[in-house]
């Protein structure tokens, strides 16, 4: 079993620096074509820290795994909330801005509650269905780069990005497409070596695929929003911390769901009934943090309400 352990840590690093080269690389090219950093962030960026999640879902699903699949995108949203939101506002408390406390937050309780109720009609989702959420996922880009471009004057902040970064040394773009294939291949291998290592170890300690899918994966998938967040938290950006997450826990429904129900209807396990409801009941609480004092922030208090329920989550998955 130490074989596979060590395969899992491989496959995570894979993962990592896969989605890492790929950003990176994705970003690159676009500054070249003028792109403002800003719409990069909310979209390249975002979604790229939910390649970890996308790659596992889908390597998941293709291998009849479709209790992993689905275990890791609720695994990974529960973790972004309570664990990742939690320990972030608990460094610095986190400012809920107008359109996060009137839009995004309530749009992501409606994305898990459409996710819910699609699961629970037929148990399954299809490819029909997959292609709706694909196509909800477009129309979330397109309120994201809109928003950006009514909230920033981007005008006078590409002028100065363009100039500073004439300064530094280019990449060819031959080298950023390279870097984009080589970032593609470690998601692939990252994603294969965790979830075939993942359900070994699950089979020898006969643990379900969902307490893996659940626990072990989400959390190893979720680092990337982990670091990102607080690491936003720490400089006081609490606009990327929180939007972050939210971006992510869109995504991962929207996005992976959709793409991998569309590569192959995934089979839903009405076990996850509670785990999901959770996730809206944690949703829930987030809209109602804005509401109570301190008005308009993710307190410490908060966040530690937040780890304590993360932490309470986990003890009732082993002991039941």
């Amino acid at each position: 079993m130490a074989i596979q352990i060590i395969l899992i840590i491989i496959g995570f690093v894979l993962l990592i620096k896969g989605a890492d080269l790929l950003v990176n690389s994705a970003s690159n090219i676009a500054k070249k074509f003028h792109i403002p950093e800003i719409i990069i962030g909310l979209t390249v960026i975002s979604i790229g820290t939910s390649l970890p999640e996308l790659f596992i879902s889908i390597t998941s699903a293709n291998n009849g795994y479709s209790d992993m699949s689905i275990g890791n995108v609720i695994g990974s949203n529960i973790s972004n909330l309570l664990l990742i939101l939690g320990l972030s506002s608990i460094i610095k408390s986190i400012e809920f801005k107008k359109e996060t406390k009137l839009i995004e937050i309530p749009l992501c309780f409606f994305i898990t509650v459409l996710f819910f109720t699609i699961c629970n009609i037929e148990q399954n989702v299809t490819r029909i269905e997959g292609f709706v959420f694909i196509f909800l996922f477009i129309l979330f880009i397109i309120y994201t780069i809109v928003m950006a471009f009514k909230g920033e004057k981007f005008d006078k902040i590409d002028k100065s990005i363009n100039n500073k970064s004439a300064n530094f040394e280019k990449k060819s773009t031959f080298k950023d497409i390279c870097f984009i294939i080589l970032g593609i291949i470690g998601l692939k291998f990252g994603g294969d070596f965790t979830v075939e290592n993942s359900v070994i170890i699950a089979k020898t300690l006969g643990l379900s695929e969902k307490i893996i899918s659940i626990t072990i994966l989400a959390l190893g998938t979720s680092l990337p929003e982990l670091v990102t967040s607080i690491s936003a938290a720490i400089k006081g950006k609490s606009d990327i911390a929180i939007g972050n997450i939210l971006g992510s826990n869109i995504f991962n429904i929207l996005l992976i769901i959709g793409i991998s129900a569309i590569i192959k209807p995934v089979i839903y396990n009405l076990s996850y009934n509670t785990d999901i409801m959770i996730l809206v009941l944690v949703t829930t609480i987030l809209m109602i943090f804005p509401l109570i004092p301190p008005k308009n922030k993710m307190s410490r208090v908060n966040g530690i309400i937040y780890v304590s329920m993360y932490f309470g989550y986990i003890i009732r998955l082993f002991l039941i």
